[in-house]
């Protein structure tokens, strides 16, 4: 097996800290006050990587914080009841969720 360049073990680290540290529910302003401090710290583990190297992980882990499809479940509302009694949403699945037959 080859062996990982120090950008790809440093950007591997910095995911596997993005899922253990729940950043990705922290609002924006947090998750850049965390992500500079994280790769501050992966700059010191890390000296082989230059400037350059942790902004590309900095921009890297915001963006893995932001997908452009949203893992949270949306909020639900309070939605009137159809005429007959069954829910608007009734037949509506969450993503991830199975719908039931």
């Amino acid at each position: 097996m080859a062996r990982q360049a120090p950008i790809e073990r440093a950007r591997d680290e910095l995911f596997s800290h993005i899922h253990r540290c729940g950043v990705l529910e922290a609002n924006t302003d947090d998750q850049d006050v965390w992500m500079t401090e994280t790769v501050e710290y992966l700059g010191e583990r890390y000296p082989e990587l230059g400037n350059n190297e942790l902004a590309r992980l900095k921009a890297l882990g915001m963006q893995f914080c932001r997908p452009v499809i949203s893992r949270l479940k949306p909020r639900k509302t309070a939605v009137e009841p159809k005429s007959d009694g069954e829910d608007i949403n009734s037949g509506e699945a969450l993503l991830g969720e199975p719908r039931e037959a």
